[in-house]
């Protein structure tokens, strides 16, 4: 059965590599960019996308352009069993990464690609510190490529914006400046915690009119410590 399930894996990641190689043989070209490049090709790929290119062709070039976006914001570029892993998440499947092995970078190209789809993605954690923390961190990114990012955690949502300053203790807070739950729900990219996408979703099911309406579908999101998140606490309920 074990040797059944590793062969499994095995042929998923030789499947993947060659799309690993071609994100790879961007990387000089995509290095040539200037910063302002970068959002009107994030505008180029969405119009393919709406005009019918399924996401699969964007999807290496969608990859390296976020890779080359990390590397020159937050100094950090992909490696590629970290583009393997978005890979992965992109196409509906679990990827394992153990810690320090840079999950929160790995789900970056994937949440960019689908969100050129023109819909908002969500990012799903379990703690207020990392809804807050990865939308901080990975901020930078995604405004490079032309991407609005925001928070929720309990009670409070915030937006990315690299020209609000606060006085948090941790540098990837301080850029976080607070807005309405239904502004958060506006951003491209979405972090939050599970609990607080499970409860909006039960108060949108109550809302007396569409203005009260604060989400704005699920088309995609990527669930962070998926075992937690969907085994252990998916056994408590949520009760308005």
């Amino acid at each position: 059965i074990f040797g059944k399930l590793f062969d499994s894996n095995e042929k998923v990641i030789e499947k993947f590599k060659p799309i690993v190689e071609e994100i790879n043989s961007l990387e000089e070209k995509t290095k040539k960019l200037k910063d302002e490049a970068f959002s009107r090709k994030t505008s180029e790929l969405r119009e393919r996308v709406s005009e019918g290119d399924p996401l699969e062709l964007i999807l290496p070039e969608a990859f390296a352009l976020s890779r080359e976006a990390a590397r020159r914001t937050i100094g950090q570029r992909h490696f590629d069993v970290q583009l393997m892993a978005g890979i992965v998440l992109a196409n509906g499947k679990i990827a394992e990464q153990k810690t320090g092995e840079g999950k929160t970078l790995s789900a970056v190209p994937a949440l960019y690609l689908n969100s050129l789809t023109g819909k908002s993605v969500h990012l799903v954690t379990v703690n207020d510190y990392l809804a807050r923390r990865d939308a901080g961190w990975m901020g930078p990114i995604f405004r490079l490529l032309g991407l609005s990012v925001s928070s929720l955690i309990n009670e409070e949502s915030f937006i990315y914006d690299p020209d609000f300053t606060d006085k948090a203790w941790d540098y990837r807070l301080s850029h976080l400046k607070p807005v309405t739950r239904k502004e958060a729900y506006e951003a491209d990219v979405i972090y939050g915690i599970n609990s607080e996408f499970g409860f909006d979703y039960l108060r949108d099911n109550m809302a007396q009119g569409l203005d009260e309406v604060v989400q704005k579908g699920h088309p995609f999101a990527i669930v962070d410590e998926v075992d937690s998140v969907l085994i252990d606490e998916a056994r408590t309920p949520h009760i308005i």
